[in-house]
């Protein structure tokens, strides 16, 4: 007899669930943040080289017999569409889908909570999602803000802008760091990124939630870069108790910049034998046409979850997850 048929988290939780999520639409409605909803499944999906898609196929009416569909990562390419066709500020509660995500943190399904605002930047996002955070979480302190550069600085004594490639491998090696062959393939946002991972993050919004803001170009993504020396992703991440919660962007606009970046995510995927996408020509399409000027956020809903209930694993408020689903 099946005995997995329990859901894994508590049925307080799933309450919890229910009412934070009723909050958080109350939030958008008082600031006139339409809610919207696009399709879970595209003919396009994510070309970031660290994401990987599950995907599938269509036998119907309307497209030839087995075309690929894959599920959305995130909403984002579908959101920027809307963005582009005059919807002002949008924000989604859904489901999103990522292959090879299992643990403590992470579930393949999961529920992201992402927002776009018309006419903000970063910075004035960043505020917003504090406000959110704040509301759900019953936090009265004011967050923390803090630069790429000065928790590596603080943490590990190096500029992370700057620091030679050998330094960092040395850096991730004093401190017990061992990938093994591993070693041959990563490049220098992979040290970085390593570093981040095991050494600062877990530090990271132990006391009051932290904002990290002002990345390296290369990580970038699809926000914008502020130019100067060096240049600058105007992109922030916010962390509490160690784990990342939300990641946002002063999006990118420009339609060239999203063709060359693909390109790039392109060339890393060949390198590493991962599945290559072609690029996502409607968003591209969406970019030309002339996206307005925007701040976006994702933000993990179940791991704001956690942290309302104060516990580390995903099964405490999941209901089902990929092992009992």
């Amino acid at each position: 007899m099946c005995d997995d048929w329990r859901p894994t988290a508590p049925i307080e939780n799933i309450r919890l669930r229910a009412a934070l999520l009723a909050k958080t639409r109350q939030f958008f409605a008082a600031r006139d943040v339409l809610e919207v909803e696009t399709p879970l499944l595209s003919s396009a999906t994510v070309s970031d080289p660290h994401l990987k898609s599950f995907s599938t196929h269509y036998n119907g009416p309307g497209l030839p017999s087995g075309t690929p569909l894959y599920l959305q990562t995130s909403p984002e390419a579908a959101m920027k569409r809307l963005l582009a066709a005059g919807s002002g500020s949008i924000y989604q509660i859904c489901k999103a889908f990522r292959d090879g995500e299992s643990g403590a943190r992470h579930n393949p399904e999961f529920t992201m909570l992402e927002w776009y605002r018309v006419g903000f930047d970063h910075v004035a996002l960043m505020s917003e999602v504090e406000a959110l955070v704040q509301l759900l979480l019953e936090i009265d302190s004011e967050f923390e803000r803090l630069s790429y550069q000065s928790v590596f600085e603080h943490h590990l004594g190096l500029n992370p802008h700057r620091a030679s490639l050998d330094a960092l491998k040395a850096c991730a090696s004093n401190a017990g760091i061992s990938v093994g062959l591993d070693e041959l393939i990563i490049d220098r946002d992979g040290w970085l990124d390593l570093l981040m991972s095991h050494l600062i993050e877990p530090q990271l919004g132990l006391t009051v939630p932290t904002f990290i803001y002002d990345y390296p170009e290369s990580q970038a993504a699809l926000a914008k870069i502020r130019a100067g020396a060096p240049p600058l992703a105007e992109r922030f991440e916010l962390y509490i108790t160690g784990v990342e919660l939300a990641n946002g962007y002063n999006e990118l606009c420009d339609s060239r910049e999203f063709q060359r970046r693909f390109e790039c995510d392109t060339l890393h995927r060949k390198a590493s034998g991962d599945f290559v996408p072609d690029i996502n020509r409607r968003l591209r399409a969406a970019l030309d046409a002339g996206m307005p000027e925007s701040a976006g956020v994702a933000l993990g809903f179940d791991r704001l979850l956690m942290a309302a209930v104060g516990r580390d694993s995903i099964e405490d408020v999941g209901i089902f997850t990929v092992a009992n689903a």
